[in-house]
């Protein structure tokens, strides 16, 4: 007689992991254009960005009608004097209602289970789940005792993720999820998943490598069929990341190491259509990925900063247009330098909302033009 392998339930409006491969949370490559993207090209799953828990406190949730988003905004707290009436909100966490509908998973970074559980519910009903990162080597979140940090304080991780089962799971019928690293052994990483297991949670994703690693570092595969094991054992569903270069690898290794899926981090973030297999053509030419890009970019009014970063990583380094294009300082110049004219319109609607309308090309030259005939008339000089 064949027995059934144990499964947590997956609640209404939650996701099951098996058999996925998704997208990473990473920071500034988890924005919504990267997600979006990610999903164009096949991610069966995208994870948004750690957002730390104070930040989401207090944020006001607004439907976007320009762009038909949902963000979460507030007023920068940088000074105790009053704002002035036109200051800009900052963007907290923005996503798409339907674009990204039963397939987005917000990260949050925390180290209190009641500041988890009252962050996450600020966005527990337009989300698949809520995965807690503890994972994340760098001192921004570490130093809060966040991140890999939690690795070192089992108890307490395992306090915020019975808390968002109970308090936000439950109530909201989403999955509640764990990032983790490989601790120093291979006893206490099976400790650790043994303790996370038994909170509720529907998946857990393990970066294969340890706090000090580095992603130059190769990922380490020992301990993953062990932590596979444990996971089915549990019925929790486990992914696998680090050093997943594509969809096709992603699925080999899973069926190697007896995981159930995989999450693409680095790869994804030079080329969003690693998510294709090679049966559907494989890497897309990067021309046709930053074009593809740069239009999900503009529909979503993307932070002109983030997506530069963006194209700087999705552009080989020896391109013609790569200097030119990481020196531009707003949409319109990167679409005349790109040769993005079917987009110029709406770069430069889309520069006037962020408010980083500068002159630039053929606009420029006509403002140069108008100086010297100011100047040759005595009149005064425009600013350029």
């Amino acid at each position: 007689m064949t027995t059934v392998p144990k499964r947590i339930p997956i609640p209404r409006n939650g996701v099951d992991y098996r058999g996925k491969v998704v997208l990473a949370p990473m920071v500034r490559s988890g924005e919504l254009p990267s997600r979006l993207l990610a999903l164009k090209y096949g991610a069966d799953l995208v994870w948004g960005p750690e957002t730390v828990d104070k930040a989401m406190i207090g944020t006001t949730k607004k439907l976007n009608p320009v762009t038909g988003t949902i963000d979460f905004t507030r007023l920068p707290s940088n000074s105790s004097r009053v704002p002035p009436p036109e200051q800009r909100e900052s963007v907290i966490y923005r996503l798409h209602p339907t674009r990204e509908h039963g397939r987005l998973v917000f990260q949050i970074g925390t180290s209190s289970p009641t500041l988890a559980v009252e962050a996450a519910k600020m966005v527990a009903s337009d989300v698949a789940g809520i995965d807690v990162n503890a994972g994340c080597p760098k001192p921004f979140s570490t130093s809060g005792g966040m991140g890999a940090a939690l690795l070192q304080t089992p108890e307490l991780l395992g306090s915020i993720l019975e808390a968002l089962v109970e308090e936000v799971g439950g109530p909201y019928e989403i999955g509640i999820s764990v990032k983790i690293r490989l601790l120093e052994t291979p006893e206490k990483t099976e400790a650790l998943v043994r303790r996370l297991c038994q909170t509720g949670i529907t998946g857990l994703t393990v970066h294969c490598r340890t706090t000090p690693m580095r992603p130059r570092e190769r990922a380490i595969r020992d301990q993953l069929r062990m932590i596979g094991d444990i996971c089915r054992e549990a019925g929790v569903a486990c992914l696998m990341n680090g050093d997943v270069a594509n969809r096709d690898q992603a699925i080999k290794l899973a069926e190697e190491y007896g995981v159930d899926g995989g999450m693409i981090a680095t790869a994804a973030e030079a080329n969003s259509s690693v998510f294709r297999t090679e049966e559907e053509g494989g890497l897309r030419p990067w021309r046709e990925v930053v074009r593809e890009y740069m239009q999900i970019a503009l529909d979503v009014d993307n932070r002109w900063g983030n997506t530069k970063f963006l194209l700087s990583q999705l552009m080989p380094g020896k391109a013609e247009v790569y200097q030119r294009v990481t020196g531009s300082k707003n949409y319109r110049q990167a679409c005349e330098i790109l040769e993005l004219d079917d987009m110029y319109d709406q770069a430069r609607d889309v520069d006037e909302r962020l408010g980083i309308t500068v002159l630039t090309g053929k606009a420029l030259e006509k403002a140069k033009k108008k100086n010297k005939s100011a100047k040759a008339a005595g009149g005064r000089q425009t600013d350029g």
